[in-house]
């Protein structure tokens, strides 16, 4: 298939350029910039110039393929609300050229939209339609185009890591550095799932070659990490003391990051093994940030 794939420069898309073209497909990789068009040429992928903002180039690219991945997403998480919204009107203009078709959707959420409540890890066959997520948004945008008659299917992710970025992680660290301090809210007990990003761009793959209509997977390899556990990891990395804080706290110690530092979002991938045969081997979250280089992060 001619696969278009929109943040294909970007930390989860660059891996899975690769792994389409291992697969047989054809890549028409989405990016902004000249510099981008040249690496995706290298790696044997098609450019196709286009912006979040330009709904046309969107469009124009899914005109082109037979599928569509879409893992383009703004990550200036001081504008997450605003960039969920981004996120809706693409999908939804990704909808539009695709109606009327058989060509796959697989467009990307967060595990937390499955979330049971209860303590219990969020589950790939529940959609949590009162989460206060803002990402919330992206699913939605999903569901609109599935009842429209589109083969959309929905990837959550995890914290996606490398040793050089880390999800929510990343700017964690950078807040850290900036506080001189790692800190956790309360006993540091809540949880993230995890993943290694090769064996989330490998998920994708599946999703596209075995995926189903209709369908939400999970790509976690760690159904959970605790807070303190993340905080112990970059406090040693850093050089810098670890504590806690009270819920009072949060926002002086936290600013924006106070909306996701006491989240559960713990997750299981279980149906999503199952169904797509999917054997994450990937390193461990805290091995990659016992391995990531802290002076190059700063």
């Amino acid at each position: 298939m001619r696969v278009f794939l929109t943040g294909a420069t970007g930390f989860i898309g660059s891996h899975v350029v690769p792994e389409l073209l291992a697969a047989g497909h054809e890549v028409l990789g989405m990016t902004r910039s000249t510099r981008g068009a040249e690496a995706l040429r290298a790696l044997g992928a098609t450019p196709h110039h286009g912006e979040l903002e330009d709904l046309d180039s969107i469009r124009a690219g899914a005109a082109k393929a037979d599928a569509v991945i879409h893992t383009a997403f703004d990550h200036d998480f001081s504008r997450f609300v605003e960039n969920c919204e981004k996120d809706r009107r693409v999908i939804g203009a990704l909808g539009d050229e695709l109606k009327g078709s058989d060509r796959p959707l697989i467009i990307t959420s967060g595990v937390g939209m499955g979330e049971q409540g209860h303590g219990k890890p969020a589950i790939e066959t529940v959609f949590n339609t009162a989460h206060a997520n803002p990402r919330i948004a992206s699913e939605e945008a999903g569901n609109a185009a599935l009842q429209a008659g589109v083969d959309v299917r929905v990837m959550r992710l995890p914290q996606v890591h490398d040793t050089v970025k880390q999800g929510l992680v990343t700017p964690y660290v950078a807040m850290s550095r900036e506080k001189g301090v790692a800190a956790y809210l309360g006993e540091g007990l809540n949880r993230w799932s995890a993943g290694h990003v090769g064996d989330v761009a490998k998920l994708y793959v599946l999703a596209l070659d075995k995926g189903a209509r209709g369908e939400r997977y999970n790509a976690v390899a760690e159904e959970g990490v605790s807070a303190r556990e993340i905080a112990e990891a970059v406090g040693a990395g850093l050089g810098l003391p670890v504590r806690s804080v009270a819920p009072e706290e949060a926002k002086a110690q936290f600013g924006w990051f106070a909306l996701f530092a006491g989240l559960d979002l713990s997750a299981s991938s279980e149906i999503t093994r199952q169904r797509l045969g999917w054997t994450p081997v990937g390193p461990s979250l805290i091995e990659d940030l016992e391995r990531m280089d802290y002076s190059a992060s700063a």
